[in-house]
């Protein structure tokens, strides 16, 4: 039990390492004067752009929140459900291992507000299954339109994909949808268990899954300069491999394995204008966020506490 504790951490800092021996021999050219001369060559309208993007992925992630408490029948104050949400990613997208270290801060959010431990447990799975479904569903669109896109990771990740593999996945939604339609049985993942949610929470799904995606990716699309520049499907192919090699990894925020696929799959750019272009999406989508999410959970101890104390004094009267 205990060697099961430390597994996850293991495997996550062993694919830094990794990546990083790996990153290394890619920029072994690469210089901190070429870096910042590309975090300079970032125009004011981009940086802005980037910004933009940032507040419509959060903005989309509150949405999983809001559609998991919809299908539970529970009604938080939007508030709640946005802070909470913004809470759990920044800290799960940093610290790695996301479905486990964000159910930990829905569990202490969501109880708060009368959600059982049942509760929580489904809101968690149907918030990883939006992701889930909007990245598959995303993905087939990129392969349909750019199918030879996995040529670009030949080498480094184990993946081959074409037009087929994107119909393929298009499918898998659609079977999901129909499942929703016909109100087939429940899914069985393992020893979970989440009942297809109504039609139209399943198209909220397939709105705000890949909003999400979309907004993240273009965090990078905005800061990477129009010279090399393959076009934003192709970033958006390229981010979801990226991130979705990151979170299989383990590796908190990423770190290393975004870096290792961009620079791996941009090869007709500059290697410092795709760092710099990463370094702005950690600024903007992990270390801002993970700052202002632990303010955050400061200010709601404190009221839990101020409120328990209440709570006690009344008690005794």
């Amino acid at each position: 039990m205990k060697f099961k504790k430390y597994i996850w951490p293991i495997v996550g800092f062993a694919t830094i390492g990794f990546s990083a021996w790996l990153l290394f021999h890619e920029l072994r050219g690469l210089s901190l004067d070429d870096l910042w001369d590309s975090l300079k060559a970032i125009r004011i309208r981009d940086w802005f752009c980037s910004g933009l993007a940032t507040l419509l992925a959060y903005a989309a992630l509150a949405g999983y929140d809001r559609i998991a408490l919809q299908h539970l029948g529970r009604k938080v104050n939007w508030l709640f459900i946005t802070l909470t949400s913004f809470t759990t990613y920044a800290l799960s997208h940093n610290v790695g291992a996301s479905v486990f270290s964000g159910a930990v801060v829905r569990y202490r959010a969501y109880t708060s507000k009368g959600l059982s431990v049942a509760e929580v447990g489904v809101l968690v799975g149907l918030c990883s299954f939006t992701f889930l479904i909007g990245t598959i569903m995303l993905i087939g669109l990129v392969l349909l339109y750019e199918p030879d896109i996995t040529e670009r990771f030949t080498g480094i990740l184990p993946v081959e994909a074409s037009t087929t593999t994107g119909v393929l996945l298009l499918l898998i939604v659609g079977l999901y949808i129909l499942g929703s339609l016909l109100r087939l049985k429940p899914l069985k993942i393992g020893s979970f268990v989440l009942p297809y949610p109504a039609p139209t929470l399943v198209a909220q799904q397939l709105v705000i899954g890949p909003i999400e995606l979309i907004g993240a990716a273009g965090i990078i699309y905005f800061a990477l300069p129009e010279a090399g520049n393959p076009g934003y499907m192709v970033i958006l192919g390229i981010f979801l491999v990226s991130f979705s090699a990151a979170l299989i990894s383990h590796a908190p925020g990423g770190l290393g394995v975004l870096e290792l696929v961009f620079v791996t799959g941009l090869p007709d750019m500059n290697p410092a204008d795709v760092i710099a272009a990463l370094l702005v999406f950690r600024l903007f989508y992990l270390i801002i966020p993970f700052i202002m999410a632990l303010f955050v959970i400061l200010f709601f101890e404190r009221s839990q506490l101020a409120q328990a104390q209440a709570q006690r004094r009344e008690g005794l009267r």
